[in-house]
């Protein structure tokens, strides 16, 4: 259970007391993992990945969000280079690599080639997951496609985004962006939303999967309150 991102400045007096070098710290004292979405925007360097993985603690996981440069400008065309960047960058998170989120622009259409390419030139130890944003990709002979490669499909509940339940691997991968039915990352769920997914992943759980959640809707710090909330259900 954890959050999209920690830096932020408005999470101060939420989750953030002292000056932002000291957030990560104070973020992993409650948390357990969290989604590094940085990284879409600008790959990091190894070093940087090698200092993240030196201040976190035995057990937490960063998951990391693939770059735009490979989703959104290549579209998952001709990946090897990517593919490399990517995985050296993982390596040198080693014991506290999480998995890797791949989020497709909402303008992608289905191309069931290009992806089954992509996912056998991927290594599986990277534990893909897949968030599709345009809806043609919302087929079983994609969801086959995945299970045939143990990729997860992402589960994602915001505004005009399909919310399907779907387990194509034993990582189950949710993503929060936010309960405002008219933008994303938007809104506060209420308790009875947050009961509503603590009972989905107890069932996942009870399938044998490993669930993954992160809250996405940070704006009033209602990803950290809303993290909080589930987390506290779920250990009840």
């Amino acid at each position: 259970m954890g959050t999209s991102g920690w830096v932020y400045p408005h999470w101060r007096g939420v989750v953030y007391q002292g000056p932002q070098s000291t957030w990560l710290a104070q973020y992993v004292a409650e948390f357990d993992t969290v989604e590094l979405n940085g990284s879409f925007y600008r790959w990091p360097s190894e070093q940087r990945f090698a200092a993240w993985r030196d201040r976190l603690p035995e057990g937490f996981e960063m998951t990391v969000k693939a770059a735009r440069g490979l989703t959104h400008a290549r579209r998952l065309r001709e990946p090897e280079e990517w593919i490399g960047r990517t995985t050296a960058g993982l390596h040198a998170l080693s014991g506290r690599r999480g998995p890797l989120i791949l989020q497709l622009p909402p303008t992608m259409e289905r191309d069931d080639a290009r992806l089954d390419y992509f996912l056998s030139a991927l290594p599986d130890w990277t534990r893909p997951v897949l968030e599709f944003r345009h809806p043609s990709w919302n087929d079983e002979t994609v969801f086959a496609l995945l299970e045939r490669h143990g990729a997860a499909y992402c589960v994602m509940s915001g505004a005009r985004l399909p919310c399907l339940l779907r387990a194509t691997a034993r990582l189950v991968y949710v993503r929060l962006h936010g309960p405002d039915p008219e933008h994303l990352y938007g809104g506060s769920y209420s308790d009875d939303d947050m009961a509503w997914w603590a009972q989905r992943i107890r069932e996942w759980e009870g399938a044998g999967h490993e669930v993954y959640a992160y809250f996405n809707n940070d704006g009033d710090g209602n990803a950290v309150r809303n993290a909080r909330t589930l987390k506290r259900m779920l250990q009840a």
